[in-house]
């Protein structure tokens, strides 16, 4: 490990496999057992939680007392100590024979916390999963950089926030995404699903199918698509594909415009995402579904619940099947900590005026969304009170207008978002961009590399006379 390294980790921030400690403390022998018990991780000793180097001393009493730690747990844990500036780097290997414990009991890594579980509760979890998980293992027929797409990874890290220009490979290294044998980057298969430039050459259930439905079954389709562009990619095609189907409403309340979805958009985002991450990925003639009819949307998630959870656990307790995919959906902020998700469904859903969202287990885990009835209710635009109005959107708004004069010329990305001053890409992409390429007024210059870097965005004749309508609509 070398500095570089470790800015790289200082900027990632504590998940599944790293953790900050400013000193040597009691819950020391804890987070050994934790790391042990799940996948391994490091520790940087002399490192606030706020990412800031603090410094510990490197004496030899520190790694004596380090050492002690490890051995008295039950049984000893590996580790191996580096010393790097003013920082101990303490790795922790994953035991081989679990469940570990030290003195004060069973812990493991959920997120970036670690938790205390009985030892029956771990010794059935790993005896009904195995010691194997699926995104932690090794893809020996994946040959890096010849599959590896430089694009998805580029993405990703500019989501990720990650700064600076680091060194690809030490950056997939430290994400755990691959590692380093004998030479040679070897990947995981969590880093596959993100990075492959094709991953169902190595996944072929690695993909999202979305339909739409004519009625209430699946009888008569009218419209099916099967996504399978990457983790990150599918889950931002599958919400296009359900504002495609999906209808908009919107209210002019005093002076200002707001849209009403049919749908609680951030709940599905959160549900298709979720549904990716949890998903049994050894279950390889299954795949996620969205599922659009014309009284719900259905997302479901092939293998249902992790072991330890129960349908009544959900939005209390939380189990992450693949840990590892979950921290780098987190690292993009595509979830946020651990034990939130279905809560923040079942919030989003009545914010925006929806009955609650029902779950079902029968092989598969299936969230089952329903539409605002206000939005059904006014879907033949009546007239509303005196201070509203509802119809369809049928026309940009006004930041999408803005995007379009800018688009006059060819842009990037980072240009358009700075016009508006936005710093999320996900969600500029998710809520603005991507409904003006949908609908042919924006295109892009490569459109067979969406996610290429030399990526630019211009203004299509049709988004021209849109431009040069709303420009006369405002002088009038």
């Amino acid at each position: 490990m070398k500095a570089a390294d470790l800015d790289i980790l200082l900027q990632e921030g504590e998940g599944v496999m790293l953790e900050y400690k400013e000193a040597l403390s009691a819950s020391f022998a804890r987070e050994l057992v934790a790391f042990a018990n799940t996948a391994g991780g490091r520790i940087l000793l002399g490192v606030r939680d706020d990412g800031t180097v603090k410094g510990v001393d490197d004496t030899n009493d520190l790694r004596a007392r380090i050492q002690d730690i490890a051995r008295n747990c039950d049984p000893p844990i590996k580790i191996l100590l580096q010393r790097i500036g003013e920082v101990t780097v303490v790795a922790v290997r994953e035991s081989d024979a679990k469940p570990a414990q030290c003195s004060d009991g069973f812990f493991w890594r959920q997120g970036a916390v670690t938790q205390k579980l009985r030892r029956e509760e771990i010794r059935d979890l790993f005896q009904q999963t195995g010691a194997i998980r699926f995104d932690l293992s090794i893809c020996p027929r994946f040959h890096y950089p010849d599959d590896f797409d430089p694009d998805k990874f580029n993405e990703w890290l500019g989501m990720s926030g990650i700064s600076g220009r680091p060194y690809t490979e030490d950056v997939l290294v430290n994400i755990e995404a691959a590692e380093r044998a004998g030479g040679k980057l070897i990947f995981r298969n969590a880093g596959v699903l993100f990075f492959a430039k094709n991953v169902r050459h190595f996944f072929n259930q690695a993909y999202i199918t979305c339909l739409l439905g004519k009625d209430t079954d699946k009888v008569h389709v009218l419209d099916r698509k099967d996504f399978d562009g990457g983790i990150v990619a599918d889950i931002e095609d599958a919400m296009r594909f359900i504002e495609r189907n999906t209808r908009t409403a919107w209210r002019i309340e005093g002076l200002r415009r707001q849209d009403i979805p049919e749908y609680p958009m951030n709940a599905l985002r959160e549900a298709i995402t979720n549904a990716v991450m949890h998903r049994d990925w050894f279950m390889e003639g299954a795949n996620v579904f969205v599922e659009i009819y014309t009284d719900r949307i259905e997302v479901s998630s092939p293998g249902g619940l992790p072991t330890g959870m129960k349908l009544s656990d959900l939005g209390h307790k939380s189990v992450r099947r693949n840990a590892l995919i979950a921290d780098l959906l987190h690292r993009i902020d595509f979830i946020e900590k651990a034990g939130t998700g279905i809560k923040r469904i079942r919030d989003e859903a009545r914010a925006q005026g929806c009955p609650e969202p029902l779950f079902e287990e029968t092989g598969f885990v299936t969230a089952t969304f329903f539409p605002n009835p206000e939005v059904r209710a006014q879907v033949g635009f009546q007239p509303a009170e005196a201070t509203e109005q509802v119809g369809t959107k049928s026309a940009p708004s006004r930041h999408q207008v803005e995007i379009l004069a800018k688009c006059q010329e060819e842009r990037t990305l980072l240009e358009l978002m700075a016009v508006l001053g936005r710093s999320d890409r996900t969600k500029f992409r998710h809520q603005l961009l991507n409904p003006l390429i949908d609908t042919g007024l924006i295109e892009m210059t490569i459109p067979d590399k969406p996610r290429s870097s030399k990526q630019r965005y211009r203004i299509t004749p049709a988004g021209l006379a849109v431009l040069e309508n709303s420009e006369a609509e405002r002088n009038f």
